[in-house]
């Protein structure tokens, strides 16, 4: 798919000159005179990217900006202000204002694709899907972010002067805790975990800055860390060739410590919503594959859990039981006692059931009533002898109901045992059914043992 770039300049030369290098580049451009057009087009096309003009006459660029972070539809579209004069101010206030990268013209055409490819790429990662709207609307929204810590910034250098020196620069401009730090020891993952690393073009031990991060990124306790490197000045191909390899941004060796602090707040900002938004995609996970009322793994995970434990026990040319668990008289339970007690009666069995397994057995909640447990590498006898534990365990004593008094519970199991030779995990789980259903014609809170496979 074509990615989609707006230019906004009010020079229509210099329009002109965007559009062709971004139309050599495979981008399809659309452009735009003014501030308010740009809104317009912005909300409108929603562009992978706006290339901003910093000084436009009516509304200049910090106010688009503004605007653009205040709509939640444009809100987080990467944002590169440009102009042609090298202010100090104007580039910190663009910044603080929402742009995610400043250039000052004549701008080097590297520099600039690399700049796009490289929020682009930051700008997928951060990015909700249409599945992630649809966890929102089951329930699973990301919660509010909470006080966040002051971040660990390393500084790494060949020298310790220069890593001194972007302390100093740095320091009365951030909260955050300032660690100077050697390459191994950044490598070897001892003290703090940074949430940002930048790092000189030159390490220690003829390591270059490059060669840094991608150790950075191979490494799980950093692989998810902003990046930042520090280059010579005048080095636009360089810095172009950081930006594609991975670095989140390059300063200059000669920084402004109030600007590189503002780039610093935005990148670990960019790397703490990642971090979100990971954890809230395992919890997502989890909680699509927990019974949400027992805490117990729900069908979704039981079964191919349960498929991958007969392959196992079969190729290993040893068996595994599975037994289906009914709570007995349960309807009569819910009519005469309400659904509170019911759905007390199901988690409490639950923890009985957790709580007389072994680690390595699966228990989960079928549904309705009815569990499931499989236990690996078990011999028949074994297998029956803990379904009568299981059996005794919730039947030795009442459950207590919410709203006071006791209700007396017990199960039916049946009992299917796994042949050497494979069988789908469907059909063991047929066969503990049946016998499931022969223990309730037995006369209920019984064990009954299903036959034996075909195969």
């Amino acid at each position: 798919m074509t990615r989609r770039i707006l230019i906004v300049d009010d020079v229509p030369t210099n329009r002109i000159i965007l559009k062709v290098k971004l139309n050599a580049a495979c981008y399809e451009a659309t452009m735009a005179a003014s501030g308010a057009e740009a809104l317009e087009l912005a909300r409108r096309e929603l562009p992978d990217v706006i290339l901003l003009d910093y000084a436009m006459p009516g509304m200049d660029g910090i106010e688009v900006c503004r605007a653009l972070r205040a709509d939640p539809a444009t809100a987080r579209i990467p944002v590169i202000m440009f102009t042609a004069s090298d202010d100090e101010r104007a580039r910190i206030t663009a910044l603080r204002g929402g742009a995610d990268d400043f250039l000052v013209k004549p701008i080097d055409d590297k520099v600039l694709m690399a700049r796009i490819r490289n929020l682009m790429r930051a700008h997928d990662r951060a990015s909700f899907s249409a599945e992630a709207e649809q966890i929102d609307g089951l329930g699973f929204a990301e919660a509010a972010p909470g006080f966040d810590q002051p971040a660990c910034i390393a500084l790494l250098s060949a020298r310790p002067e220069t890593a001194l020196r972007w302390r100093k620069a740095l320091a009365p401009h951030l909260q955050d805790r300032l660690v100077i730090m050697g390459r191994e020891a950044a490598l070897e993952g001892t003290g703090p975990t940074p949430d940002l690393y930048i790092l000189a073009a030159e390490l220690d031990g003829g390591a270059s800055g490059l060669q840094m991060m991608s150790d950075l990124r191979s490494r799980p306790e950093s692989c998810h860390a902003a990046i930042c490197l520090v280059l010579p000045a005048d080095c636009p191909a360089e810095a172009a060739t950081a930006l594609d390899l991975g670095a989140d941004d390059v300063l200059r060796a000669d920084f402004d410590g109030a600007e590189a602090a503002v780039r610093a707040q935005a990148l670990i900002a960019r790397k703490r919503l990642g971090d979100r938004q990971r954890a809230r995609l395992a919890e997502s996970l989890r909680l699509a594959v927990t019974d949400p009322l027992t805490g117990l793994h729900n069908r979704r995970y039981a079964l191919p859990v349960l498929g991958r434990m007969v392959a196992t026990a079969a190729r290993t040319r040893r068996t595994c039981a599975v037994m289906v668990l009914d709570l007995d008289r349960f309807k009569s339970v819910n009519d005469h006692h309400g659904h509170a007690a019911g759905d007390a009666a199901l988690v409490e069995v639950a923890n009985r059931l957790t709580s007389a397994l072994r680690p390595g057995d699966l228990v989960a909640r079928l549904g309705g009533e009815e569990f499931l447990v499989a236990l690996p590498d078990v011999t028949e006898s074994a297998a029956h002898d803990m379904a009568e534990r299981l059996r005794r365990a919730i039947s030795a004593r009442p459950v207590t109901l919410p709203g006071g008094g006791q209700l007396g519970v017990t199960v039916s199991i049946g009992l299917a045992l796994s042949s050497t030779v494979y069988e789908p995990a469907e059909m063991l789980i047929a066969r503990a059914d049946s016998a499931l259903l022969a223990a309730k014609a037995d006369g209920r809170d019984k064990v009954a043992m299903g036959g034996r496979s075909a195969a």
